[in-house]
Parts: C-alpha cells; sequence; structure tokens
C-alpha cells in the first residue's frame, strides 16, 4: 500500500436522478458496489465515502464503509474531495465517482502510478478509446487530447481532434472521470475561481489547463459503464451481470 487514499463523493440531490447512490442495482446500492471495487484497489490504503446526507451516510456504515460528512453547499464533486481531503495527510488523493459501479480497481491504481513514480506530476486521468462515433459526437462523453508526453492538451465535449484529411489515421479519446490528485495541489485547486473555458465547456478539469498546471492521461482499454440516469440504471442492470 501506498500513501493515497481514494474519496467517493456521494450526494443525495441529483437533479437527473434524485438518490442516485442509494437505487438498487444486482441487490445492492450503487454507491456499495462502487466502494467495494475501490476496496480491491492494491495502491490506495483507504476508502472514504464523502457525503453531506445522513441516509447515504447510514446505509454506507451499514455495509462497513468509513463515511466523512461533508457540507452541503459544494458545487461539485471535486470541492467535496477537497474538504475531505484538508482532514487527512496522505499524499495523494484519488477521486473515484459515486455513480461507476463497475469501476475497474486496476485503472484506480493505472491513474496512481505515474504520480507515484514522479513527484513532479500534480494531478492524473484516464481515457480510452471512443469505441463507435455515436461516443465522438456525443455532448455528454467528454473527449480529450494529449501531447507526446501523455499530458492532456484540451478537454471538450466536441470531437476532437479535427481531421482535415480523410485518411489520417488518429485514435480518438474519451475522458474518464476519474482523477487523482498531489493532495496539497487539491486543496490548491478548490480555492481558485473557474476559468473561462471552464465555464464554456463546463468541464472543471481546464480550470487545471488554464492555470498553466498539468494532467496526466492513462489510457486504458475501455470505460466503464456509468449511472447518470434511470435509463442508464435499467439498461446496466438488464444486459450486465452481477460480479464477484
Amino acid at each position: 500500500m501506498t500513501d493515497a487514499v481514494i474519496v467517493i463523493p456521494a450526494r443525495y440531490g441529483s437533479t437527473r436522478f434524485p438518490g442516485k447512490p442509494l437505487a438498487q442495482l444486482w441487490g445492492k446500492p450503487i454507491i456499495q458496489h462502487v466502494w467495494e471495487r475501490a476496496s480491491q484497489s492494491r495502491l490506495c490504503s483507504r476508502v472514504i465515502i464523502a457525503t453531506d446526507d445522513e441516509r447515504i451516510a447510514a446505509v454506507a456504515r451499514g455495509f462497513g464503509a468509513e463515511v466523512a460528512m461533508t457540507r452541503a453547499d459544494h458545487p461539485s464533486g471535486t470541492d467535496r474531495v477537497a474538504e475531505v481531503a484538508a482532514t487527512l495527510t496522505a499524499e495523494l488523493i484519488a477521486n473515484v465517482q459515486g455513480d461507476e459501479p463497475l469501476v475497474d480497481p486496476a485503472a484506480i491504481d493505472a491513474a496512481v502510478e505515474p504520480l507515484l513514480a514522479d513527484p513532479a506530476i500534480p494531478m492524473g486521468t484516464l481515457a480510452a478509446p471512443c469505441e463507435a462515433t455515436a461516443e465522438l459526437m456525443n455532448p455528454n462523453i467528454v473527449k480529450v487530447v494529449m501531447d507526446q508526453a501523455g499530458f492532456a492538451l484540451y478537454f471538450s465535449r466536441l470531437p476532437i481532434p479535427f481531421v482535415r484529411d480523410s485518411h489520417a489515421d488518429t485514435t480518438k479519446y474519451r475522458h474518464i472521470g476519474l482523477y487523482v490528485y498531489r493532495r496539497e495541489f487539491l486543496l490548491g485547486l478548490a480555492k481558485l475561481a473557474p476559468t473561462p473555458l471552464e465555464e464554456a465547456e463546463k468541464l472543471e478539469q481546464l480550470r487545471v489547463l488554464e492555470h498553466g498546471h498539468k494532467i496526466r492521461v492513462v489510457i486504458v482499454e475501455k470505460a466503464s459503464p456509468g449511472v447518470d440516469t434511470v435509463e442508464d440504471l435499467g439498461r446496466l442492470a438488464a444486459t450486465l451481470l452481477p460480479f464477484g
């Protein structure tokens, strides 16, 4: 184990799917699936569920999770994770989304590893190849382009890069919203005001790039299906089998 902690932000009041963390999937609440998968990480020594809702906290404690109660007025999951990080001493903080019941523990470790290897890297995340044109064109699926060293150049809801010549062989990548931060960097990031590109695209990670910081992007084979809506939950329950 390393000096890394996973924090799973979980709020009850989602506008598209209220109570989503407690929705049942394969006989367990979604948040329990996330916690169980995150707990299989080889590189993170601790997993904390961060919530402002006593209903989520009670269920999480019931299945054995460590819970941190946070303020209710956070504008984003990043801010909720930062509040918890301020109480910790760990060098690295991994932000694992609370609506990813099939999150791959190996993917969490893959995002952590570059920050362990290079103390100059302040933040890391994941990406996977786009599997279909529909993904590339979907504004709800964020795309990312990287430099030759694997650091993010830009994130966008539009398909990037634009390929002018049809014969050009350029792999398109979708961003996976799992982040790893150095603790002090995360605390500083949470204090920064939103930036113009961030507000235009509604993507928090652009705040990092606009302030001149680097985000290391690790490529994994594929993105795990998340749950944004009730319809997503139904599709997931119908098409995939429970895991052990």
